[in-house]
């Protein structure tokens, strides 16, 4: 798949997931995308053709200082959540670790599913806010919201498989789309990625292989499940302080 905007890797409009039953998901609403700093000129452009207003960055400060978005010259609403804290403890920074830490972290890396299920855990009110700009653009002119993070598979990859269970999308249809992004980082990103990790001492594990580049449908699919477990994707983000009132606008808007 190519990406949307020129310069990424994983970009792409989640418009047209098709809904449990009939219809669809609307064009132009929610898109999604891996780290905006390699936008080229091309990329510059068509971002700033785009009807997005809103940019949610979940990188941590240490990530965005090493890789700054590269933005066009308009004015963009960011927001820049955190869903990792309490999530991966260790891990976050490995070049900041002594090999000894670093060796000691890698018996505790989480399988994808469980990443998945510690953010939720931690995260609800990040989520729930997500799900609210959404609901809300600032701007009606440019009320596209653009999630991301780094590879945008993981923290990206939870955030919009919410907004798309959320309002109803098929089951099938998120986690294809989950899984989409191990398809489109495959390759030149995937192998500098693995190749910087391994620059810093840290052993090219199956499951440090797994966590950098893999989307695994079951990781998913127990992400949904947990959810399912605690009530559903609507109880999930009413306990993060989304209100009904706002639920109710964000499926207006995603799905009309």
């Amino acid at each position: 798949m190519t990406a949307l905007f020129a310069g990424t890797y994983n970009s792409r409009d989640v418009g047209g997931t098709p809904l449990a039953g009939s219809g669809q998901v609307r064009n132009g609403i929610l898109f999604r995308s891996d780290a905006l700093a390699g936008l080229t000129e091309a990329g510059r452009a068509d971002l700033d053709a785009a009807p997005i207003g809103t940019i949610v960055d979940f990188r941590t400060d240490t990530e965005r200082a090493t890789a700054p978005n590269r933005l066009p010259d308009r004015t963009f609403d960011t927001e820049h959540l955190s869903v990792l804290e309490g999530a991966v403890t260790g891990m976050a920074a490995p070049d900041k670790m002594s090999p000894d830490a670093v060796r000691a972290a890698l018996h505790e890396v989480p399988t994808l599913g469980d990443l998945y299920i510690r953010m939720l855990q931690h995260a609800a009110a990040s989520f729930a806010r997500v799900a609210r700009l959404v609901a809300d653009p600032a701007d009606h002119d440019q009320a596209g919201v653009l999630v991301h993070c780094t590879a945008g598979k993981d923290r990206t990859g939870v955030a919009t498989a919410l907004l798309l269970d959320v309002v109803g999308a098929d089951r099938d249809a998120i986690v294809a789309d989950y899984t989409l992004s191990e398809q489109n980082l495959a390759g030149e990103w995937a192998e500098r990625m693995l190749q910087g990790i391994t620059r810093m001492g840290v052993p090219m594990l199956p499951q440090i292989v797994a966590l950098v580049t893999a989307t695994p449908p079951d990781a998913m699919h127990a992400m949904l499940a947990w959810l399912d477990d605690q009530g559903g994707t609507a109880a999930y983000l009413r306990s993060g302080g989304l209100a009904d009132e706002e639920l109710g606008r964000l499926r207006e808007r995603l799905v009309g």
